[in-house]
């Protein structure tokens, strides 16, 4: 428990802004008109590509042996930008397959 007082304290600064950067984000996206959702998905797919791209090459240069929060946070991107990546283009597939034109089975 001690540990984690001690974690909060230290980077207090720094949870305050992730803090207000959720609220934030929660804030953007809830007022983005539907029209736009679809370009907003790419752009978020594309940040996702280079967290998943920049969690690998911080896991890469991590020090294996003594885990310690850069290890941690590098895993916790790459796991959770994967998972957008891969949630971005299922729905983005989803969306494309709306604008296609409907085959009509031959009876």
């Amino acid at each position: 428990m001690d540990a984690a007082l001690q974690f909060i304290s230290e980077f207090r600064q720094e949870i305050f802004i992730l803090v207000l950067a959720i609220f934030l984000g929660i804030e953007v996206i809830s007022n983005v008109p539907s029209v736009l959702h679809t370009p907003l998905m790419s752009g978020a797919n594309a940040i996702s590509g280079v967290i998943v791209i920049g969690g690998i090459i911080l896991l890469g240069h991590a020090d294996l042996s003594n885990p310690g929060p850069s290890v941690i946070i590098g895993a916790l991107a790459v796991f959770f930008a994967t998972l957008n990546v891969a949630g971005g283009f299922a729905v983005t597939d989803r969306m494309l397959e709306m604008f296609r034109k409907k085959r009509n089975p031959k009876s």
